[in-house]
């Protein structure tokens, strides 16, 4: 062990101090909601004695609950700016996050294990919104997604529609040649195949892209780089050695908004679900509902629902106060099976 070393160390120490900072702020954003106050002062004192007691070793118990108090003080700071929170899926630098701070700039980002993580939380009303993936250029649909939509009583109220480019990350000084294998999730890998094969790495799918990053500057494993975003990179001190390593410029993600409530803005695209069978012309039919009433459709995917049924989720253009939109809703509601409005919204379209 050398001075390099120790201070890699180091850095990787504080690193995981700001995150976990970090995550405490978060857990104290979401304690608000079950708050009268923002200042609990016997709380505040029994985690100062805790502390106290706990300081052993190098650290002065003095200098432990000064940072404490600083800590509290900045949690209450926060507690009282009354952020909106919003879920995503993954960890801190996934694209839901990428995509959420350029829609909603100013809210608290929360990360999520699961997609179905994200719909509980939003619903059981711990999250104000989530953000999730719906679909890809490249990849098509995000089925786990897609079938909770299909059920959930959320509805859709933004949508982003955004370029995904992809980084090759590694560690910092890391020897470039003794790359072997890549980290990432399974979608990102496949969008980035051909890159992947003409560099001979070899494909490790990670359950996220951000996740790869994070467990990559966390264990610091040699031979090994990591498939994610550039905000990513920035978040976990990975270097980027080269941008855009998906197989084709036009590689984008859409990404819907999900709450509780509707939109008080008024939308000018709707999304919508029902259930098609094995009746010959009951697709065709509901389409030409809309092709009657000059209402331009967006998205048509099909999802397995139940056995012998698919779920069909169409989007399309216009606002839900208009008398075509709500002509045509009347007469696809009496011909499609469980047919349900997901929301109307406005969504924003970011250039590569």
């Amino acid at each position: 062990m050398n001075l390099d070393d120790i201070r890699t160390d180091i850095d990787r120490v504080d690193a995981k101090i700001l995150f976990l900072l970090n995550e405490r702020m978060e857990k104290a954003i979401l304690a608000r909601r079950f708050k009268t106050s923002t200042l609990d002062t016997a709380r505040e004192q029994a985690i100062l004695d805790k502390v106290r007691r706990s300081s052993q070793c190098l650290l002065d118990p003095a200098f432990s609950v000064k940072m404490y108090e600083q800590i509290m003080a900045e949690s209450r700071r926060i507690q009282e700016a009354g952020l909106q929170t919003v879920a995503f899926q993954g960890e801190h630098g996934a694209y839901s996050e990428v995509a959420l701070r350029v829609l909603m700039p100013n809210a608290a980002t929360i990360p999520c294990r699961e997609f179905s993580d994200v719909f509980e939380g939003v619903e059981k009303g711990i999250y104000d919104y989530g953000i999730v993936p719906v679909e890809n250029t490249l990849g098509g649909i995000v089925g786990p997604v897609n079938s909770i939509l299909i059920y959930t009583s959320l509805k859709i109220v933004a949508a982003i529609d955004m370029p995904i480019r992809h980084c090759l990350l590694t560690l910092p000084g890391a020897d470039h040649r003794e790359l072997r294998t890549v980290w990432s999730h399974t979608q990102a890998l496949a969008q980035c195949r051909n890159f992947l094969y003409r560099n001979h790495l070899d494909p490790e799918p990670y359950y996220d892209t951000a996740g790869a990053a994070k467990a990559l500057a966390e264990s610091r494993p040699k031979g090994i780089a990591a498939v994610a975003s550039k905000f990513a990179a920035d978040l976990y001190g990975l270097e980027i050695i080269k941008e855009d390593v998906q197989d084709t410029p036009h590689n984008r993600t859409r990404f819907f908004v999900i709450s509780t409530k509707e939109s008080d803005a008024e939308g000018d695209k709707c999304s919508a679900v029902f259930t098609a069978g094995n009746k010959a012309g009951s697709l065709f039919a509901v389409l030409r509902v809309f092709a009657d009433e000059k209402i331009n459709l967006t998205r048509i995917e099909s999802v397995p629902d139940t056995p012998g049924k698919y779920a069909i989720f169409i989007d399309f253009e216009g606002a839900l106060s208009s008398a075509a939109v709500q002509k045509a809703i009347s007469k696809v509601s009496a011909l499609a099976e469980g047919f349900k409005i997901l929301g109307c919204y406005k969504e924003m379209r970011v250039e590569e």
